[in-house]
């Protein structure tokens, strides 16, 4: 039997985890805007929709812009334009979710969408218009169709012409994540060919130099997924999904690689080269830089899609990192990757956004609400944020050395960093699998190789200065630092880094709501706590601050940015918040410290001793 003590508890923990979607600005996924179900078929023989040129990536490319040509007799400014690959779209290629509910005459949303004056303003007098857009290899043909009605009763007025690229099923967007072990690099692309149809591998070796190395294959269907749109009008065939695992490395070494793949019948189908640099091995002394950032999400560059233009400065984020690439050696994107949403096709445009990155420094991403929250799934939080994907596209998409994906916890080391990456969908509190995870991260890193202890997560498990978190009281996501802040101070965390919350926010060295620490800028010796930043706007709608001043808060923005840590040896660490606008640094520290001042002991980091001991 529960006492009436331990049963209010549980109400009190249950009223609150109702109410912690709430916790961030999110946004609302474009596709989901249009009433995709009620689509009918309103065909006018004066409309009309013309796409060129119709084949595409003639000379390997995976980017190509199509130019439309269309027009109405009944033009009107709701008038839009939706892409659909593949291109035949109707119900007959829709199957039935159950047996008493009827698939619409339209089986699929579109995988992006455009008004029809977006180009042409005069279209609503002239009824005539053209509109440019950037189509990416997704595996499978394009048709455009002009609809009337707007969103929320959307009629197909006229079908374009169909648009393909040369060779859809071509390996892309190679994704590139540390192993398991410090000298292994994975390499994850997205192609058409089974492993029925083709051998998929990796060819690379230090220049001058190859080798091959398999990759495994593997796909999801819709059953994997856990319920709509994800199974329904947001499902669009993933392809195949293969990862090499590329070994014994030297340290800093650079190598080439290129996707392959071998038909049977002995041809063979290659990517584009591409090159990476091997990481250092842990504990070496050498330039060492690491970008972290979280709630990216995408956009496209033609302007289409975004319908309320949630996601715009994904771009300027990704821009930027790319202008800076020589400078950044591995990447940490915590959570909320794309914003699918259960729109499977973002998958793709997101890995394509990203491509010159992951193809060239590792790519590392940890679990989101977007990614992994729904109903009756073993979530932690039982809300609808992913769409109806339930981890899963994010599991397969890209590779982190997880020992079981579905637990999206772990470990990867990097030269002087230690880095913990928590699950924030799954208990994390004391007692749990994840807990006794994270603490063994935390414990079993040697500080004299590795100084630099960083702890990764999605939601804000420290301190936020967020409205919503404000309101609750907690400053915090509920139930998030209670358990853990005891780790961090006993294994003597610097940094803890969060996104969730679409802005950026740094504390002061800080324990139990208490900073150790009065210098802001300039830390020599023991911090005496951890700092915690939210890093969360690296795309995505911004998060309103509270107006009310918390003495832990140092510094505050509300707009788009990144953070960028630099490690030069063993003693001295530079943090770096950059605005996605201008790429400059908009705050910044130094920590200077010897290997003494991390072995002082502290409050609450290091065991009590007695006479007898």
């Amino acid at each position: 039997m529960f006492s009436v003590s331990e049963i209010k508890l549980s109400l009190a923990i249950l009223l609150v985890l109702a109410t912690l979607q709430n916790a961030s600005s999110h946004g609302e996924q474009p596709l989901s805007r249009i009433s995709i179900r009620k689509a009918t078929f309103a065909l006018h023989e004066l409309a009309y929709i013309q796409a060129s040129p119709t084949v595409l990536g003639l000379r390997g490319e995976n980017t190509e812009w199509v130019t439309l040509e269309f027009g109405s007799a009944n033009p009107s400014v709701d008038d839009w334009i939706g892409v659909f690959s593949p291109a035949n779209f109707s119900a007959s290629t829709c199957p039935e979710e159950n047996p008493r509910v009827y698939p619409p005459f339209l089986c699929s949303a579109p995988i992006k969408f455009q008004y029809a004056n977006y180009s042409t303003p005069e279209y609503k007098d002239t009824g005539k218009g053209f509109l440019k857009l950037q189509l990416i290899n997704q595996r499978s043909d394009f048709s455009f169709v002009l609809f009337s009605g707007g969103l929320l009763n959307p009629k197909v007025v006229a079908v374009s012409n169909h648009v393909a690229f040369s060779n859809p099923d071509a390996p892309v967007y190679p994704r590139l994540a540390q192993g398991k072990e410090w000298n292994e690099m994975t390499v994850t692309w997205t192609s058409g060919y089974g492993i029925n149809e083709a051998e998929p591998f990796v060819e690379w070796g230090p220049r001058g130099e190859s080798m091959r190395s398999p990759a495994v294959t593997q796909t999801v269907d819709r059953n994997s997924l856990c319920g709509a749109p994800a199974r329904t009008v947001g499902w669009r065939d993933p392809g195949f999904i293969h990862t090499s695992f590329l070994k014994e490395l030297w340290p800093n070494r650079v190598y080439t690689y290129k996707l392959g793949h071998r038909l049977f019948n002995g041809t063979y189908i290659w990517s584009q080269t591409y090159h990476f640099r091997a990481s250092p091995y842990p504990g070496q002394n050498s330039l060492q830089r690491v970008v972290i950032f979280g709630d990216m999400g995408k956009d496209e560059a033609d302007g289409s899609n975004e319908y309320n233009n949630f996601q715009r400065g994904s771009l300027n984020t990704t821009k930027q990192l790319i202008r800076d690439l020589k400078n950044i050696d591995i990447v940490f994107h915590i959570g909320d990757i794309c914003y699918a949403n259960g729109y499977l096709s973002q998958w793709d445009q997101f890995t394509a956004q990203i491509e010159p990155i992951a193809s060239t420094v590792p790519y590392m991403i940890a679990s989101g609400n977007h990614e992994r929250d729904w109903p009756g799934t073993g979530s932690f939080y039982e809300n609808m944020d992913s769409g109806g994907e339930c981890g899963v596209l994010a599991e397969n998409m890209f590779y982190v050395p997880t020992e079981t994906r579905a637990k999206f916890w772990y470990s990867t080391d990097y030269g002087m960093f230690r880095f913990c990456i928590a699950d924030t969908e799954h208990d994390w509190r004391e007692g749990t699998e994840q807990y006794k995870f994270i603490e063994h991260c935390l414990a079993s890193v040697d500080r004299q190789k590795q100084p630099w202890l960083i702890f990764l997560a999605h939601r804000v498990l420290g301190y936020s200065s967020c409205i919503s978190y404000a309101e609750e009281g907690s400053f915090e996501e509920p139930m998030g630092r209670e358990s853990l802040q005891k780790l961090w101070q006993k294994y003597k965390v610097d940094i803890a880094l969060y996104g969730h919350v679409h802005n950026y926010e740094r504390t002061c060295p800080i324990y139990q709501n208490i900073c150790t620490n009065e210098e802001k800028h300039d830390y020599k010796g023991s911090l005496n706590g951890t700092i915690h930043v939210v890093a969360g706007g690296a795309g995505a709608s911004l998060s309103t601050f509270t107006t009310l001043q918390t003495k832990w808060s140092i510094f505050k923005d509300y707009d788009h940015g990144f953070v960028k840590l630099t490690a030069f040896d063993h003693s001295n660490l530079l943090f770096e918040y950059k605005k996605s606008r201008d790429g400059q640094v908009y705050d910044s520290f130094r920590i200077s410290r010897d290997y003494r001042d991390i072995s002082a002991c502290t409050v609450d980091s290091c065991p009590s001793t007695t006479l007898a001991s």
